[in-house]
């Protein structure tokens, strides 16, 4: 396939926003080492796509549709196109919405494939009601999963389900967040929030439907002495705006848009602790193990979330958050309360988090990436 003086050519698919887009970019970076040449291939979309906004050659197809079915098909005739007339030695599909153009090009040329299915894809919430959609990604799934030999999830509970269905079981590898002992964290003063509140932080690129932005909102709204950040973008934010202006919480609620992880972590780590609120009403979100979870940790700050297996499994074993029965603002409130009303409390749960991030680093996690690909590409005749 490739000398061992040649530098191997890894192409990268994702839909999302590739400046934004963390485990992306941190298997990317990781994969970089290995002697390789990364090219990672999205869409342009937004002031964010600035060609030095990423440290990897990128390619960033415009597209004039931006969602629903006409934007998945051109993405993926124009992935298919680029693939197969652009050098590679070895593809990696990020999510299943990148994974056919890979997957036919990978058997056209003779490639190997990894597949990173960074959540239960057929599980979201946004294609439950839409049996056709469904229909259409699942077939995609059941047509492929079965001829893919290099698969990666991101938790234990998704890779177990692909095992039941397919007989094949991903290899886990967590979200883990980079070191931020660095980054250093606005002061109140700077963000004018009174020092005497509890802060509280919603951060995420996926701030949707069914995960707990309405109960939180009122949750502050019941609470006194609480301000939230919501660092973020998602479907529903919109209408979290909507909700905190008709409350006319603008002084306790504050929306701070997409940015860099370095300045999101500047946010976070000023924060007293992060929510993580998703519900369990589809497969995905059951099985869910966010990212913020792992920023929270690496900035030090305990979690408040729902009780979600996974999630519930990280906080239970380091004790460095609180986990709510359900999602209702009267929970949400209850523990906001018992943080304000219990310094050593939060403070203990602030000394957990930070314990709990010297295990749960990309650096710790990214030693399973290596490996993993050192293998792909030994198998397929590259000498590292």
């Amino acid at each position: 396939m490739s000398s061992p003086s040649h530098r191997t050519l890894v192409s990268f698919s994702v839909t999302n926003c590739i400046c934004h887009d963390q485990r992306v970019l941190k298997m990317a970076g990781t994969v970089s080492r290995l002697s390789s040449d990364v090219t990672i291939i999205g869409r342009k979309r937004g002031d964010c796509c600035k060609k030095d906004s990423v440290p990897f050659k990128t390619k960033r197809f415009r597209m004039l549709f931006n969602r629903g079915f006409l934007f998945y098909k051109f993405f993926n005739i124009r992935l298919f196109f680029y693939l197969v007339f652009h050098k590679s030695d070895l593809l990696v599909s990020n999510d299943l919405d990148t994974l056919l153009p890979n997957f036919l090009v990978s058997k056209l040329k003779r490639l190997p494939l990894v597949y990173d299915s960074h959540e239960y894809f057929t599980g979201v919430p946004e294609i439950q009601n839409r049996p056709f959609v469904k229909w259409v990604w699942k077939s995609i799934e059941k047509m492929i999963f079965p001829h893919l030999k290099n698969v990666i999830t991101v938790c234990d509970s998704i890779a177990d389900q692909y095992n039941t269905e397919y007989g094949i079981r991903p290899v886990t590898i967590r979200n883990c967040s980079r070191n931020s002992d660095n980054i250093i964290p606005y002061s109140r003063e700077e963000m004018g929030i009174n020092k005497d509140h509890l802060l509280i932080i919603l951060q995420g690129s996926g701030i949707n439907i069914d995960r707990g932005g309405e109960e939180l909102i009122e949750a502050i709204r019941q609470t006194e002495k609480v301000t939230l950040l919501v660092a973020g973008s998602g479907d529903v934010v919109p209408e979290l705006k909507l909700i905190v202006a008709g409350y006319s919480l603008e002084d306790r609620i504050r929306f701070i848009p997409k940015m860099s992880w370095e300045e999101m972590m500047r946010y976070t780590k000023s924060a007293d602790a992060g929510v993580s609120l998703d519900k369990d009403t589809n497969m995905n979100y059951r099985y869910i193990l966010p990212n913020k979870l792992f920023d929270y940790l690496s900035a030090g700050i305990p979690v408040i979330a729902s009780d979600l297996c996974e999630v519930n499994k990280i906080i239970t074993e380091y004790n460095c958050g609180v986990i709510i029965p359900s999602v209702t603002p009267e929970n949400i409130s209850r523990a906001f309360n018992n943080l304000l009303n219990n310094q050593d409390e939060l403070l203990a749960l602030k000394k957990n988090a930070s314990v709990a991030s010297k295990e749960l680093n990309w650096d710790n996690e990214s030693e399973k990436v290596t490996g993993l690909y050192r293998e792909v590409l030994r198998s397929n005749g590259v000498t590292l």
